[in-house]
């Protein structure tokens, strides 16, 4: 099944590396967004965003990229006007919010796709949780960027569902799909440059037939991957193949202390290996990186990784790779294309208590995830012989480079990803045609009463001495209306407008008013006033609350 269309719950935040700062998921987001104008068969794009400046947000970066089909805008808090589309695609895997945003309209009223990058965060983990209980429906979806990921997903569902049950009795409700579909990448933005690669080995002194061995990643120490092995590796590997290798760590710092542990860490251990540490924003600098190194490694320790991509981008750049075996590298990496070194944790009984300080408070994610890899081993002898193998042996290095290149183009180019995504639309579509067309289609929630989010009107009612305002109540001019400011002005004075937020429009203040006053002393109810003024019902009637407030009207009987 192919063909399928989802709007895009669009925040720049989820797809701007370049304005919001280079991390994963808006590297990935970005690059999907690209892919996606590239090669969906859609007929058009549609973005689901909180309002007009995150809309245009998203319609620059589709004229940026050349799209040309029509771009259509649909407001959060106006979600009906989806339709024909009908699958949001979510960028995260914590879409709870949703399925209760989704619940006034009925739930089988669009499906939604979510996707995985970080699922180790406290926040993610709750929402996990907070998924199971929440209206999220069988034609939902959590794409898992590798089956690793999945099988977390898996196994925190299960605890969810055998703890609900538990609590409450009865059977869990269907959960949402869960299929493992890769991260894609642009194969053709990383075609080496020879020129650029041979530039950069001149630059930084790397003699012919010295090894070069490219990282690129953020250079954080606890949350992308501790050094300090892999520089005992390196020195090791150099020591038995009897040539000079060079790491060349292309990436950010994210503060000092990063900065110290890579730097002093490799003076201490890999003192006669080249170090050299590249700057990862710039684009040119990455692209000369992939393009004057023997290899590409990628000995990730953290939790927080869940695909990674840059052993990809390194694949289509023609690199054989040593990675870690982790996460989404037991998917992407095979024989093939490069090395993976065995990685060992500890039995869940002697990390428990990092998962309860994690949830507690006691520790933040960044000393949750330190200690974490603190306890996670990488090889380092299987990485020393990965080394001295390939540093050895330039036809293994080619023949590898050459099969991860047409692997990245298969698997993991946007072309062949982005039908499968669509296809997984068509069918979350299908799924939500199927629940309308039964005989007991979800019925829609009374959005006052959704449980995260009840109106102020239920959760306050103990507040105030009554609510109003009163069906059929007529109201009056107040006497004291005549000396005051305008409406108008009063709103200017109060200047709602410093918070980006204005209950009513000035405007329609001014028009009820006028439409109440002209009334006389008899005055008008709101439901002549309203539509006199042109001002719908539901407006008007906030808006008298707010002429209550500031007594520009009075009860008249």
């Amino acid at each position: 099944m192919t063909g399928g269309n989802a709007a895009i719950w669009y925040a720049p935040d989820g797809y701007d590396p370049g304005t919001k700062g280079i991390n994963g998921r808006r590297v990935a987001g970005e690059s999907f967004l690209r892919g996606l104008f590239a090669h969906s068969t859609a007929p058009e794009f549609v973005c689901l965003t909180h309002g007009v400046t995150d809309e245009n947000h998203f319609r620059d970066f589709a004229a940026r990229v050349g799209v040309t089909r029509p771009l259509r805008g649909v407001r959060l808090d106006a979600p009906e006007g989806l339709a024909p589309v009908d699958v949001i695609s979510y960028p995260g895997p914590n879409y709870a919010e949703e399925c209760w945003r989704r619940a006034p309209f009925g739930a089988a009223a669009w499906a939604i796709c979510g996707i995985t990058h970080t699922t180790a965060t406290k926040a993610v983990m709750q929402s996990m949780f907070d998924l199971r209980a929440a209206p999220q429906m069988p034609w939902d979806a959590v794409i898992c960027t590798s089956a690793a990921v999945r099988v977390s997903l898996v196994a925190q569902m299960d605890l969810s569902d055998d703890f609900l049950a538990r609590r409450f009795g009865g059977k869990a409700p269907p959960r949402p799909l869960l299929p493992v579909l890769p991260l894609g990448v642009h194969c053709d933005d990383f075609a080496p440059d020879p020129e650029a690669g041979q530039a950069l080995r001149r630059r930084l002194g790397i003699a012919e037939g010295d090894i070069a061995c490219a990282i690129i990643a953020r250079l954080v120490p606890h949350e992308k991957f501790d050094p300090l092995p892999l520089y005992l590796a390196l020195a090791e590997a150099q020591r038995q193949a009897g040539r000079r290798f060079h790491l060349l760590l292309c990436g950010q710092f994210r503060d000092d202390y990063g900065r110290k542990v890579f730097a002093e860490g490799a003076r201490a251990l890999m003192p006669e290996v080249g170090c050299h540490m590249l700057d990862g924003a710039d684009a040119a600098e990455r692209k000369a990186t992939l393009s004057g190194a023997e290899m590409f490694l990628f000995p990730i320790d953290n939790v927080q990784e869940t695909f990674g991509l840059a052993p990809v981008e390194a694949m289509a750049a023609g690199l054989p790779l040593i990675v870690s075996d982790w996460d989404g590298m037991k998917d992407t990496v095979t024989p093939e294309v490069g090395i993976r070194i065995p990685t060992e944790v500890p039995h869940a009984d002697l990390t428990t208590y990092l998962g309860h300080r994690l949830y507690g408070g006691t520790d933040s994610y960044v000393q949750y995830l330190s200690q974490l890899s603190a306890l996670t081993r990488v090889h380092v002898g299987r990485m020393v012989q990965a080394l001295v193998a390939l540093a050895g042996d330039p036809g293994l290095r080619r023949r590898m480079g050459q099969a991860g290149q047409a692997r990245a183009r298969q698997l993991y180019d946007w072309k062949a990803v982005i039908p499968q995504y669509q296809a997984l639309w068509a069918e979350q579509a299908a799924m939500v045609a199927a629940a309308r067309a039964g005989k007991t289609p979800p019925a829609p929630m009374n959005a006052a009463l959704l449980p995260p989010a009840p109106s102020p009107g239920v959760f306050f009612t103990a507040y105030p001495s009554r609510t109003g305002p009163t069906q059929g109540l007529r109201y009056r001019a107040t006497a004291r209306a005549a000396g005051m400011p305008g409406v108008t002005e009063m709103l200017a004075l109060r200047d709602y407008q410093k918070l980006r937020r204005q209950i009513e429009s000035p405007q329609r203040a001014q028009a009820l008013f006028d439409r109440i006053a002209a009334g006389g002393p008899r005055g008008a109810r709101l439901e002549d006033a309203a539509p006199a003024a042109r001002v719908p019902l539901r407006a008007a009637q906030r808006l008298a609350l707010w002429l209550l407030k500031y007594d520009y009207i009075e009860e008249s009987g």
